[in-house]
């Protein structure tokens, strides 16, 4: 998993933002320089306000890049993720990035990518996706959530869709989804998995990609209030990769992405 080592604290301004499904918006600004050394799966933190609060910094995965203009989906769920949905167009934040590493679309070497999500879990998706199209991996979503109002699929090819109580797509979970098409994404040659979402999906999408010995990567939420390993507020305990043993790590350093058969739930 690649980690960026060119991070920068810019000051930019807000371009577009747009709310895209009740709680939920697409905020864009300009940023050439993080633009530029962005990839699918890194994150940049968000000061909401130039007042004291909210204090600390909010984390939002990157969900598009054009040109020199950088792409968020933010979900308003507390008093700082709503004032950046209420921002309006003009307005200047100060924003650090890119941070962490990202998701591998190199290795292991496979033809076809299964990107699994759920709820706002589908914020990188839509730069992960352009990635693998670009170098030649063929993509499939498979969406998840509890109702049809759940799903976030803008923008998005070729998506499945998965709902608890039937209301869009599958009624089912979206492992219950990939157990009734697995059979057609197999003819697609080698696999690999991309996920983010909800613990309890990516707990049994690990499983479920542990049983078909099939590769997968998981980009994690944490609270992050620095982004850059000093406050120590996204510590979390993984198996290790080379012993039964386990160990600690930052979020914000060795993640948001890991492998999904290092998760502990």
């Amino acid at each position: 998993m690649h980690q960026d080592s060119t991070i920068t604290d810019n000051t930019v301004t807000i371009t577009d933002s747009l709310c895209v499904w009740q709680d939920v918006s697409l905020i864009s600004f300009h940023c050439p320089e993080i633009a530029r050394n962005a990839r699918p799966g890194n994150f940049v933190n968000i000061k909401i306000s130039p007042q004291n609060q909210p204090l600390l910094r909010r984390p939002f995965s990157i969900h598009n890049v054009e040109g020199e203009t950088v792409e968020i989906m933010a979900k308003s769920v507390g008093c700082g993720t709503r004032l950046l949905c209420e921002t309006p167009v003009g307005s200047a934040l100060q924003v650090l990035g890119p941070l962490g590493n990202s998701f591998s679309i190199d290795t292991p070497r496979f033809d076809s990518a299964l990107l699994v999500s759920g709820g706002i879990g589908t914020a990188p998706m839509l730069f992960l996706e352009k990635e693998l199209v670009a170098a030649g991996k063929k993509v499939h979503h498979i969406i998840g959530g509890k109702t049809g109002q759940d799903i976030l699929s803008m923008g998005l090819s070729s998506c499945h869709i998965a709902t608890e109580d039937g209301t869009e797509g599958y009624k089912g979970t979206v492992i219950d989804l990939l157990h009734e098409k697995f059979d057609s994404f197999t003819g697609a040659g080698r696999l690999k998995f991309f996920s983010c979402g909800p613990n309890p999906m990516l707990h049994a999408l690990a499983a479920f990609c542990n049983k078909k010995n099939l590769p997968c990567e998981a980009s994690l939420e944490s609270i992050m209030g620095c982004g850059i390993g000093i406050c120590y507020g996204c510590s979390l305990e993984l198996k290790n990769s080379f012993d039964n043993d386990r160990s600690t790590i930052l979020l914000c350093q060795e993640g948001p992405v890991v492998d999904a058969d290092r998760l502990l739930f």
